[in-house]
């Protein structure tokens, strides 16, 4: 399914688009084979199908908003700007991790690119995201915080304390829900009587913006408009993007099998495979050499990862207590 760019999409934002959507596919999609050698450390939480979402609101950012993320956070910490090695090596529970190879894949964080250490507990970054919200506001720079959950999240009390805070503050914060339609294994409609989710955001005064598909250039716009107007000191707006992810709540396996979704249902979304989108809008000698490229950032990190070292034991006594 293919449809051409809006008019303000020039050749270099196609190409990065695709190129950050295809090192997420990728780098996943490598996580997944390699898993089986236990080599990786800690669980994983795949975005494999939802990548359009952080590469599509991650490009519109400024260098220096922040962005928190939940334990499916390999995306949102790759789309902006992450270091791969740093990524890997975590992954591989070494000490030139992103957290020193004692976070694992559920708690990334990048402090240089301001990302807020991802949680492996639901809604947690929530609140967090607006105690730097309210630091960006006394600081009146424009920053804002960009504060992604899944719909799971929406069930927690946390979630509308936040709301309700954001709004009466006029905080710069931007939700943005990637509603995948599954708390774990349970389907939103029979975890919810009313299954609309910005209905319940705009009871706090929040704007709200539900996409129909994972589009990526109306995620981006959307998420640009939202965000010119948190810097105009307008207060938090939420956007909630529909998505659908291709493997298990956790682990590199599919899980059609497991009888709480069907297979069908996955083939409108495979169909308009944002990655895929994108390619057919590009050169192909543009797309390849993505492609290759791509490839051999992967192999370079998996290598970075695989000979840096294990962290000693000194280094659990680190970052207990301020230094």
């Amino acid at each position: 399914m293919t449809s051409n760019p809006p008019n303000n999409v020039s050749a270099e934002d196609l190409s990065r688009l695709y190129r950050g959507l295809r090192l997420i596919r990728r780098v996943e999609e490598r996580i997944a084979d390699i898993y089986r050698t236990d080599v990786i450390k800690s669980p994983v939480h795949l975005s494999i199908g939802q990548e359009a979402i952080p590469v599509g609101v991650c490009d519109i950012l400024r260098a220096d908003d922040y962005v928190a993320g939940t334990y499916r956070g390999h995306a949102l910490y790759l789309a902006n700007g992450g270091n791969l090695n740093a990524f890997m090596a975590e992954l591989y529970g070494k000490i030139d991790g992103c957290a020193a190879g004692k976070g694992g894949s559920m708690h990334l964080v990048d402090s240089e690119h301001y990302m807020i250490g991802s949680s492996g507990v639901v809604a947690t970054n929530i609140p967090i995201a607006l105690g730097h919200a309210l630091k960006l506001k006394r600081e009146g720079k424009g920053r804002i915080v960009v504060c992604f959950f899944g719909d799971g999240a929406t069930e927690e009390g946390v979630f509308y304390e936040s709301l309700n805070f954001a709004s009466l503050q006029k905080l710069p914060v931007l939700f943005i829900c990637e509603n995948n339609a599954l708390a774990v294994h349970t389907p939103i409609e029979r975890r919810w009587a009313h299954m609309d989710i910005c209905h319940r955001v705009a009871g706090f005064g929040i704007p709200t913006h539900r996409l129909d598909d994972q589009n990526i250039f109306n995620i981006r716009s959307i998420a640009e408009g939202s965000a010119m107007s948190i810097r105009a000191g307008q207060g938090p707006a939420f956007m909630e993007c529909p998505t659908y992810r291709w493997r298990s709540h956790v682990g590199p396996e599919e899980d059609f099998d497991a009888n709480y979704r069907p297979r069908e249902a996955s083939i409108p979304w495979i169909e308009n495979d944002q990655m895929s989108v994108l390619a057919d809008l590009l050169p192909g000698d543009v797309v390849a050499g993505h492609d290759t490229d791509v490839e051999a950032d992967i192999d370079a990190a998996m290598s970075f990862a695989a000979n840096s070292p294990f962290p000693t034991m000194e280094e659990l006594h680190r970052h207990v207590y301020a230094e």
